[in-house]
């Protein structure tokens, strides 16, 4: 019913304009402490999302508080035509592909050429390539995409894992956006086309040249990630002991027979267990049983040993990150990081007591 100052509005409409004046009237204070309280809860989910975008967890990083960053100075803007969510994932896209502009692939040694067949030759450092790296999976908090809730799926196993990310990094910046955009937040193509600017056609074109790509290079169904069974557990118990044991003979065991075993950043990487078992032997600083010890990890969704090397004095410190991948018959691939600032986002000691 209409009166002296003006026709009656829709509830919503006045809740709507209501929030808008008071978002307006403070930019600080009120308005900053309920931006972060609403969007606090996306930040896990979005580091996934960035991580698959750049395939560093340090970038990502960055780049979610980048987007926290650039979200709050706009915050005061926002007017509730998209859900908070999807503003917040359409500014650390943007933000995702500017960075890309600037940075090269981050590949792992199988992206970059054949297997080598010397494990006990000379092991070349590329320090100069930006490396694919690990994400630890306290960072996300990823489980399984059983339920319903979007943040489950977008933080689960199979959407973050190790071979998935490696894969993504063959595909141009705007390709590998749109494809996780669609496939794995499920976006409509009409809203992918909105936030990159382009059609719906081209979305679609795009979606179809990456699955193209992706079938050339993506893991197979085999490498699928699951959570371990009870053998698969036991076989994962084995091989790290027969490493803390300098059991080489037991370790190469609980491989298959085309294993693929790669560590950035040394740019060779090798197949099957008699190879790997020479390169251990002759390149791994570990010499005796008690030279090693490991503290278990997630990673990617996939089982993570953290490996601490005994020095000189005793004291056992940091020397690299393991991802490994397990299939029905063994284990299929083994991924050593030897980056040590993994360590801290793992959430481990500099030391082991």
């Amino acid at each position: 019913m209409a009166d002296e100052r003006g026709p009656a509005r829709p509830a919503a409409y006045r809740r709507r304009r209501t929030r808008e004046a008071t978002v307006h009237t403070t930019t600080t204070g009120e308005a900053a402490g309920d931006f972060q309280q609403l969007a606090q809860p996306y930040r896990r989910e979005l580091l996934a999302h960035c991580y698959r975008m750049l395939g560093s967890v340090h970038d990502a990083e960055d780049l979610v508080q980048e987007t926290y960053l650039r979200a709050w100075r706009a915050y005061d803007r926002f007017e509730d035509r998209s859900s908070l969510r999807t503003w917040l994932y359409r500014i650390a896209t943007n933000a995702c592909l500017t960075a890309l502009e600037s940075r090269g692939r981050r590949p792992m040694p199988t992206g970059l050429g054949g297997p080598s067949s010397e494990p006990g030759g000379d092991l070349i450092e590329r320090s100069e390539v930006p490396w694919l790296e690990p994400l630890p999976d306290v960072a996300i908090g990823a489980g399984s995409a059983d339920g319903v809730d979007p943040a489950s799926v977008v933080t689960s196993r199979e959407s973050v894992r190790l071979a998935l990310v490696a894969a993504l990094q063959h595909l141009p910046p705007r390709q590998r956006a749109v494809l996780v955009l669609r496939d794995v937040l499920r976006w409509k193509a009409a809203e992918v086309a909105d936030l990159l600017e382009t059609s719906t056609a081209a979305v679609n074109s795009m979606l179809q040249r990456a699955h193209a790509q992706l079938d050339k290079v993506a893991p197979s169904e085999d490498d699928a990630v699951e959570p371990l069974t009870p053998e698969q557990q036991e076989l994962l118990d084995r091989y790290a002991t027969a490493f803390e044991n300098y059991d080489i003979d037991t370790l190469v065991r609980q491989l298959t027979a085309d294993a693929v075993w790669e560590m950035p950043p040394f740019a060779a990487w090798f197949v099957g267990p008699a190879d790997i078992g020479e390169l251990i032997l002759v390149q791994c600083p570990m010499k005796a049983s008690g030279d090693l010890r490991i503290v278990r990890r997630s990673a990617n969704g996939q089982p993570a040993l953290a490996q601490y090397l005994r020095d000189a004095e005793g004291v056992y410190r940091p020397f690299a990150v393991q991802v490994v991948s397990i299939g029905a018959a063994g284990i299929t691939h083994v991924a050593q990081f030897f980056d040590l600032s993994l360590f801290p986002l793992f959430g481990l000691p500099d030391v082991l007591p």
